[in-house]
């Protein structure tokens, strides 16, 4: 059995789209948080909380007017920026002069309008559910049940289910206009069943290729050469938050493996009518016996 490749993160090509005249809006600048990872947006709100207290601590050494506070003390006034901002009030530093309670007066709106907007993100990064959808390392295509079949594994690796779950896979190819202009064709591919009640842990995503697919005719040359890409989207609701979850997961040429199908990873255990899913075998693939009509012998992905 070949060795799969290693896994790569749901939608991740081994190539990277750069783009050219694109421009920046503050106004995204709510759902990049909202996508960056938790240290990374735990890391941005605390610079922020930070450098506004360290800018607040510049204004009161420039106006002065704090009480047992060092002369020229950036450290106090940063403390006493932080306990002004963080409503803490020890008591033992405060305003003396009207610049500075000023200054304490914008201090106090400003934390307001930050802690607001700080416990908005975190409990908005909370309550957002991601969907932890598991796909097969690798594509199959092959004989099963007769008839030459594209396989692709997916799974919730979460224990619930996601209710009214569906799947779409596309087909990206790339072509040569008479003129010589190089463009990109996205084709639907038809599924035996695109969509399920419930998905648990593991449902086989299929595809035949008869004379209506697009997969029609290509081998691993052909579709290599077309710079084959396979996209598999899913999305539906989970059952413990009731919440939208959507995955994706793209495959290149080189992570199709031909004459192969997906192994059985349900069965019957020995003596009895209980049903064994063995998820060791979510990404393992068999060997198919090629036919007239599919002649291709089981070729790993490179």
């Amino acid at each position: 059995m070949p060795r799969a490749p290693a896994p790569r993160a749901p939608g991740q090509l081994s190539y990277k789209i750069r783009v050219v005249g694109d421009r920046p809006h503050f106004r995204d600048l709510y759902h990049a948080l909202l996508q960056m990872r938790w240290w990374g947006a735990l890391a941005v709100i605390a610079s922020v909380y930070l450098g506004l207290n360290a800018l607040f601590a510049l204004a009161y050494l420039w106006t002065g007017g704090i009480a047992n506070a060092a002369p020229g003390s950036f450290v106090d006034a940063f403390y006493f920026s932080v306990q002004t901002m963080g409503t803490i009030g020890y008591g033992w530093m405060y305003p003396t002069t009207h610049a500075a309670n000023t200054l304490v007066v914008v201090e106090s709106m400003c934390g307001l309008i930050v802690t607001a907007l700080a416990t908005g993100l975190v409990f908005v990064r909370f309550s957002l559910t991601r969907g932890r959808i598991a796909f097969s390392n690798q594509v199959a295509i092959g004989i099963n049940d007769g008839v030459p079949m594209l396989q692709i594994r997916i799974g919730n690796d979460r224990r619930n289910q996601i209710f009214d779950a569906q799947v779409r896979l596309t087909l990206v190819t790339s072509a040569l206009t008479s003129e010589g202009s190089r463009f990109y064709r996205t084709a639907d591919l038809a599924l035996l069943r695109g969509q399920a009640t419930s998905l648990f842990r593991a449902w086989n995503v299929q595809h035949v290729i008869d004379e209506t697919s697009p997969l029609h005719g290509l081998g691993p040359e052909a579709l290599a050469k077309v710079e084959g890409e396979l996209t598999v989207t899913v999305f539906g609701t989970d059952e413990t938050s009731l919440q939208p979850v959507y995955a994706r997961m793209t495959y290149e040429a080189d992570r199709v493996v031909w004459g192969a199908r997906l192994a059985d990873v349900l069965s019957e255990e020995p003596g009895g009518g209980d049903l064994l899913l063995d998820l060791r075998k979510f990404h393992e693939l068999v060997p198919t016996v090629p036919t007239a009509t599919f002649p291709h012998p089981l070729r790993p992905a490179e």
